[in-house]
């Protein structure tokens, strides 16, 4: 065994040192328990993507119109770019940290610790939401499926609610307490699920159009691709806000790169089919909805403030019939459902990997002997998860809706960062081929571009009241105060850290910029 020093190669076997090598640690995971597809349903999986359609097609529209579709393709290309970072960094440095590790290790420990705060708290926020989602539409569909409007009415009761919301977290927490094996399982039948009732929806809402059933219904233009048609860059930036939206989770797969067979190579390829699988589905089902009710705001039309925030809750029966309808409310539950219990993956072990690196206390890094899990950091993620929507729910239903407005501000700070390090990082290999300078700095340096720009634009736009909700803390936008707020808290919290575990914060855990794995002979 000898200690290398130049970043191994794609492939080669890599085994964590001690840390005042300056190393990736061994975290006891379960090593060789996910493949290529079971990494990319992962990754599709924590996406939601039914979700998302459903809570983003009618909103994406009241935005940008009839440029929906270009609009999603737009939110794509900074996410692509990204996850060729991603990809590059995974190959050099397979931990299951992901984002906190890599910017360590490329910008120092208070910048990673902040992108990894980042990460943490936007995947509260957004468990937190999948989890109220999953149970409105638990009640919806015992309601289609008993024909009772009362049964259906009781999402509408707080008590019932936040009881049944607390029941599909802590099952949530149950199965991704039990190991990726147990995980990869639920997650096949959830995922082909979805994506099989997605294409049933796409074919008949194509048929309905050919049939012209619905006045509103429109004919294909290739001028739907065009983002240039947006009526104004306000109104861009807001329909672009939400697309970034709808591709957020995938890299989901590469924070189980520790547990993935092949890890320096199976996560990244994962990621890109799961981006493609996504975007294909995206574009699919957009301009098949748009061309079967069109994008107006009246009738059955997708901009429709009466029904923009749940699209298919509106069209299900129209365009599917009763009978098949019904599977739709089956595929937004159980999109919602699977999405809920993989999102646990990337926050347990990014808490997983800043506890090995002394940057949390100690005890997150236990990792189960039996199920080779970060048993303790996925309790209490969903504990966390339990907590604040239990809170937000009682304390006021703007600020939780605004509280998931903010999460586009995190998703673009954490992902951003992410970009720019890659290109910092491998600084050096930039010039050595024209692969290099492409994937591991244009690219990357681009998707951080594009990604900053949306997230000082969100910023400017979240300062005015008429952002989110309407509310407003001392005449500034309530979104603006809870996005700042969080990351203010991040900062607050890190201060905290430094002060109880000193050598993480003077980089003698996690070097920067050290190569630091050693190569299996």
């Amino acid at each position: 065994m000898t200690q290398v020093e130049a970043r191994p190669q794609a492939g080669d076997t890599v085994r964590g040192v001690d840390a005042t090598d300056g190393g990736v640690r061994d975290k006891g995971l379960g090593g060789n328990s996910v493949g290529l597809m079971g990494s990319a349903v992962i990754g599709i999986s924590t996406v939601a993507p039914v979700y998302c359609l459903t809570s983003t097609l009618g909103s994406t529209a009241g935005e940008v119109g009839l440029q929906m579709p270009a609009v999603f393709l737009a939110g794509f290309l900074p996410m692509l770019l990204v996850a060729f970072a991603y990809r590059e960094l995974n190959r050099a440095m397979p931990d299951c940290g992901t984002s906190f590790t890599w910017t360590v290790k490329a910008f120092g420990p208070r910048i990673g610790w902040m992108c990894g705060w980042g990460l943490v708290i936007a995947t509260i926020i957004v468990l937190s939401n999948l989890a109220g989602v999953a149970t409105s539409y638990f009640w919806l569909l015992a309601g289609e499926i008993s024909g009772s409007e009362s049964v259906a009415a009781l999402d509408d009761n707080k008590a019932v609610h936040i009881a049944t919301c607390l029941a599909l977290i802590a099952v949530a927490t149950a199965i991704s307490y039990r190991g990726m094996t147990a995980t990869k399982g639920v997650q096949y039948a959830l995922v082909g699920l979805q994506l099989v009732v997605l294409a049933v929806f796409v074919v008949m809402a194509f048929q309905k159009a050919g049939s012209g059933t619905f006045e509103t219904g429109l004919d294909f233009s290739w001028s739907w691709m065009n983002p240039f048609e947006v009526e104004s860059f306000s109104a861009f930036t807001a329909g672009l806000s939400l697309a970034i939206f709808i591709y957020w989770g995938w890299d989901a797969c590469l924070a189980t790169n520790e547990e993935t067979t092949g890890s320096a190579k199976t996560p990244g390829r994962a990621a890109l089919i799961a981006m493609v699988v996504l975007v294909g589905s995206y574009l699919a089902t957009g301009i098949a909805a748009q061309m079967a009710v069109g994008s107006g705001d009246k009738g059955l039309g997708l901009a429709n403030p009466e029904t923009s925030d749940n699209v298919f809750a509106a069209l299900a029966g129209p365009v599917m019939g009763p009978a098949l309808g019904v599977l739709l409310f089956i595929a937004v539950l159980a999109s919602a459902a699977a999405s809920l219990q993989t999102t646990f993956i990337p926050v347990a072990r990014t808490v997983l990997a800043m506890s090995t690196y002394e940057a949390l206390p100690p005890s997150y890094a236990k990792v189960h002997p039996r199920f080779k899990t970060p048993g303790r950091a996925t309790v209490v993620a969903g504990i966390a998860t339990g907590v604040f929507y239990t809170v937000m729910t009682l304390v006021s239903e703007n600020v939780l809706v605004d509280t998931i407005y903010a999460l586009g501000l995190m998703i673009c700070f954490y992902y951003s960062i992410t970009a720019f390090a890659c290109a910092w990082y491998f600084r050096r290999d930039l010039f050595r081929s024209a692969r290099d300078f492409v994937y591991k700095g244009l690219c990357p340096i681009l998707g951080g571009v594009l990604l900053t720009a949306v997230f000082g634009k969100t910023l400017y736009d979240m300062w005015d009241p008429a952002y989110g909700s309407g509310s407003a803390v001392f005449g500034v936008g309530s979104v603006f105060v809870i996005g700042v707020g969080l990351l203010a808290l991040g900062l607050v919290i890190m201060f905290v850290t430094e002060r109880r575990s000193p050598a993480f914060f003077r980089g003698e855990i996690l070097t920067k910029e050290t190569p630091a794995l050693v190569v299996a002979d």
